[in-house]
């Protein structure tokens, strides 16, 4: 990895308007030629095999990210290191490309920010999600993509075209309905208002949308469920899903910290809530568990959920039909002629 001498502030692009309000923490970039782009996955509680990451680390901050652990292998910290210390993958696109030439590559679907979020601030600068799915439109290549990031409506020519084809999938994550909530715990993330408005944008492009309400925190968000989902509905969205807060290694360390200093009268109890849906326990790491609880305070919460989500009309992403991929190489037929 490189280290970039002056990081480039995506405050000062034109898309500003997506990113909200500039922090003042110092950032540090590091700029990186991978060896690879995409990650194989082989858990069966999630729904997909394959997906893309273009940066390590994530500028959004949240709490309760999964994946901050992540960072350590790079010699780096899970805490402020994971929020501040991001690298750009510069050559994504490329490899991306050279991946789907393969020929035994069969069109899967790929899902962007199964780790970090492809549509952080530094995306405004660096638009390495953007040309991955400009790759991703040029073979028809199918895609699921995952984000907080309200920049995401920047894209909204790539997407629309890509649905077209029936080859492109945004959900949107929305776990807080009101902004104080979201800035305390994920506080560099565009405000639901922001989010909700880049569902619209999409759906009016053609692009299916769902909506994410995870995590569900126990005691904190758990009743802004109805409203997420009937704004998300109104928006435009037509799925929906939910997982329960996971709390691996040192994501525990800090998502503590930050919930007893935004919520001190709170966080007590959100931790017992916690305990009682993991049999004491505020982290499950078994496969087929560790997404969801157990108990009655769970059993009600999920009932909540299912119960607004049909109301609204929303399709469950277990009830998906899987889709033909209309995946083709787009230079294989011309190298046929001079």
């Amino acid at each position: 990895m490189r280290p970039v001498d002056n990081p480039p502030n995506p405050w000062l692009s034109s898309h500003v308007d997506y990113l909200g309000e500039p922090p003042d923490q110092p950032l540090v970039v590091y700029e990186e030629q991978a060896s690879s782009i995409l990650s194989e996955n082989d858990s069966p509680d999630l729904p997909f095999r394959w997906s893309l990451n273009p940066y390590r680390g994530c500028f959004h901050g949240c709490a309760y990210c999964y994946a901050r652990p992540t960072h350590q292998y790079l010699g780096f910290g899970a805490g402020t290191d994971f929020e501040r210390r991001i690298v750009a993958k510069t050559n994504a696109a490329q490899l991306l490309r050279a991946h789907l030439q393969r020929q035994s590559w069969q069109g899967e679907p790929i899902v962007f920010s199964g780790v970090t979020d492809c549509y952080q601030p530094l995306e405004a600068h660096y638009r390495l999600t953007r040309a991955c799915l400009e790759v991703c439109r040029e073979f028809r290549q199918p895609v699921d993509l995952i984000t907080k990031g309200a920049l995401v409506a920047r894209d909204v020519d790539l997407l629309g075209n890509l649905a077209q084809h029936r080859a492109a999938r945004v959900f949107v994550s929305v776990p807080f309905a009101v902004a104080a909530d979201s800035r305390a715990i994920e506080p560099f993330v565009a405000a639901p208002e922001r989010r909700f408005a880049a569902m619209r944008a999409l759906a009016d492009a053609g692009v299916e949308v769902g909506v994410s309400v995870s995590p569900l925190i126990p005691g904190l968000n758990d009743h802004q469920v109805p409203e997420i989902l009937e704004r998300a509905r109104a928006a435009g969205a037509t799925l929906a899903f939910h997982v329960l807060l996971r709390l691996p290694a040192e994501v525990e360390q800090v998502f503590e910290a930050r919930l007893r200093a935004a919520f001190p009268d709170r966080a007590d109890k959100v931790l017992s809530l916690l305990g009682g849906m993991r049999d004491g326990q505020r982290n499950e790491a078994r496969f087929h568990a560790r997404m969801r609880g157990q108990g009655p305070r769970y059993a009600i919460v999920e009932q909540l959920f299912t119960k607004v989500a049909r109301r609204l009309g929303f399709t469950p992403r277990s009830e998906l039909v899987p889709r033909v991929s209309p995946f083709r190489r787009p230079f294989a037929q011309q190298s046929l002629f001079p």
